[in-house]
């Protein structure tokens, strides 16, 4: 997939990468971790649909045993869809503590999980390695960033390293081939608190559609926590013709969890620019509001993803308002996560709860790397 601007086209690539790049995902808003079990779905569905295994390692720093944490329940599904594929080690305190409270203990915890991590990285058997909040703990000196940045290095060609958490110290974002900052924006009316359940991430940096696949995770998770059946949809726009890479990701979740997720998609195989929209693209923006706000409203789904909503209205493709009433009427246990870039900030955005704008700071496209199936589209 190309981005260019504010509309979307698929991306038939001839010579998509073959090398794995390092991710860093930090800053203070939400969707981190969330970002990285989408790439880590988004692999194992393309290796499903390939007939290939994508192993993962999931490695969570300062997150030990006795303390709920999101992507729990975004966990518990994956191992329970995928045992097979999916290791977890979570090492540290269930607690948060500052420089001043630094004990041994948090020290060879810390230790404990990037010897696990280094040797995983050393194996060469996984396809994708999480170095979940290894971020603060670089940053409280808990870890040595010259010996995590020399690992980096070395790591085996294809392997894709995800790293995330708040404050990403400079030598890991100077070897790192992607750097997206979440930040929270906050309302303009203070008077308004936003509406439970309602999250938008904007911005030009990559990690919104993917956080969103994160949240649909996290949604089937915890209905089976709770022994529930939590209905999810995805509803995509701008995005017509074959070849995504999502699609991968959710049939993997379907072949897992039948009967749990459903999937629509609308609009063009091609680019929709401001000024050159066609009648067709009005027509498929408002078919797919219209299922999406049907199934707000029923109440069925507990997550609704509409994923590149904020293009396709900042297009004029749709109006604002009705979705402003959807949001406004939304059944209070559903979520409705939006996503998508656009340079003028609908009314709706009032209305969120949780808003993460998603910097761009370095992209490997950027330095003519090509993109990857499963990670970048």
């Amino acid at each position: 997939m190309v981005r260019t601007g504010i509309g979307i086209r698929t991306a038939q690539l001839n010579n998509e990468r073959l090398s794995g790049q390092i991710h860093v995902y930090d800053g203070e808003g939400k969707g981190k971790s969330q970002v990285a079990l989408g790439v880590v779905l988004r692999s194992i569905g393309l290796g499903i649909q390939n007939f290939m295994e994508s192993r993962v390692l999931l490695l969570r720093f300062l997150k030990g045993p006795g303390r709920t944490y999101d992507e729990d329940a975004a966990i518990e599904a994956l191992q329970r869809g995928f045992p097979h594929l999916i290791d977890q080690v979570r090492t540290g305190r269930a607690e948060f503590f500052g420089p001043e409270d630094i004990t041994k203990f948090d020290r060879l915890e810390a230790q404990r999980g990037w010897d696990v991590a280094k040797g995983a990285i050393a194996s060469g058997l996984y396809s994708v390695v999480v170095l979940d909040e290894i971020n603060p703990v670089l940053d409280l000196g808990l870890l040595s960033v010259d010996d995590v940045v020399k690992s980096l290095k070395h790591k085996p060609e294809h392997l894709e390293v995800i790293a995330t958490g708040r404050a990403a110290p400079k030598p890991l974002i100077d070897v790192a081939n992607l750097h997206s900052e979440m930040k929270p924006q906050h309302h303009r009316n203070m008077d308004l608190p936003g509406i439970e359940g309602v999250e938008i991430y904007t911005g030009d940096g990559k990690g919104k559609s993917t956080s969103a696949l994160g949240k649909a995770l996290q949604a089937i998770g915890r209905g089976i926590s709770q022994d529930q059946s939590h209905r999810v949809l995805v509803m995509q726009w701008l995005k017509g013709g074959q070849g995504y890479t999502e699609d991968a990701a959710i049939s993997a979740l379907r072949k897992s969890y039948p009967h749990l997720v459903d999937h629509q998609r609308c609009g063009r195989d091609a680019i929709v620019w401001r000024g050159q929209q066609q009648e067709i693209d009005y027509v498929e923006a408002e078919r797919g509001w219209e299922l999406a706000g049907t199934a707000i409203a029923s109440g069925l789904y507990k997550t609704v993803i509409l994923d590149e909503l904020n293009p396709t209205v900042d297009l004029e493709l749709l109006p604002a308002e009705p979705i402003v009433q959807a949001l406004l009427r939304k059944p209070r246990d559903t979520e409705v996560i939006i996503t998508g870039r656009c340079k003028n900030p609908p009314a709706y955005f009032e209305l969120a709860s949780t808003h993460s704008e998603v910097f761009n700071h370095k992209h490997y496209a950027e330095k003519g790397v090509d993109l990857k199936r499963g990670v970048d589209f």
